[in-house]
């Protein structure tokens, strides 16, 4: 079975080009593939599939055996395989995920996408859409773990984020990570964003729910980004830096918050086969 590694800043995935749905995807198989000591190890799986309303289909799994909505780094390397590798010709292509159609751009050098734009679409701010328990939005809203009081800002991006600015210990942030990914006001779990504002960016660890630790999340980035027009911190309509252990992304949040663009890089790593 043909499989093709990818990363974006270092967020790694396996994709399995699997037009007929005959890759398997169940938990057993996702957590034995991406086993970085006994499989082939990745964040997560990419699966190519058809769509009959885009260009291609992306099933995304988490390296836990779950099933995400969403995966901004994903979607980069995604849509940097359908052109490099000719299933998509067109610079711009549409690519459907279980959080809708998301509509790419790529920067094409010698005939290889270096660089790719996708418009993350609206991003969702009420409760029940990120979802968070209760009404209304969760902005500098209040919670607890660990016996810390934590204030945090809520946004769905496909998946739901809860983005913290507060000023928390490196021996506290591994601490809350876990903890926050499980707690009880989120109902499907979350992605945590620990936060510091500096001058020319915001630089963001981000423990990703299903994944742990990671070295870059798109779709946390993007979060990251409107939560700080949200609170002040930075403005709407014009490009966030958000630097990640693995690199930076480029995030502009429409003034009407009608949509989120990320800009950022995809590499292929290597190309092999498993026997399954």
């Amino acid at each position: 079975m043909k499989f093709w590694k990818y990363h974006g800043l270092g967020n790694d995935f396996i994709l399995f080009e699997d037009f007929n749905a005959e890759v398997p995807s169940d938990a057993a198989f996702v957590k034995f593939i991406c086993d970085r000591r006994y499989g082939i190890g990745g964040d997560g799986i990419l699966y190519v599939r058809k769509d009959a309303h885009a260009d291609a289909y992306m099933k995304i799994m988490n390296s836990d055996g779950s099933e995400a909505e969403m995966c901004g780094n994903g979607i980069r390397c995604f849509a940097k395989h359908l052109y490099d590798c000719g299933l998509v010709k067109s610079e711009r292509m549409s690519i459907n995920t279980l959080s809708g159609i998301k509509i790419i751009d790529l920067k094409v050098e010698n005939g290889v996408a270096v660089e790719i734009s996708v418009d993350m679409g609206r991003p969702h701010l009420e409760a029940e859409e990120v979802p968070i328990k209760g009404t209304g939005r969760f902005i500098n809203g209040h919670l607890q773990a660990a016996e810390i009081e934590l204030t945090g800002t809520a946004v769905g991006m496909g998946n739901p984020h809860l983005v913290i600015f507060q000023d928390l210990s490196d021996e506290q942030v591994l601490r809350l990570g876990p903890l926050l990914e499980k707690h009880e006001a989120f109902p499907r779990k979350t992605n945590v964003e620990f936060v510091k504002a500096k001058e020319d960016c915001l630089e963001v660890k981000v423990y990703e729910r299903g994944a742990a630790w990671t070295n870059a999340c798109g779709t946390g980035a993007c979060a990251t980004a409107v939560a700080a027009t949200l609170v002040g911190i930075c403005p709407t309509g014009k490009d966030i830096v958000v630097r990640l252990p693995g690199g930076v992304l480029k995030i502009n949040v429409k003034d009407d918050y009608s949509s989120v663009q990320m800009t950022g890089p995809a590499a292929r790593v290597f190309v092999g086969e498993i026997t399954w």
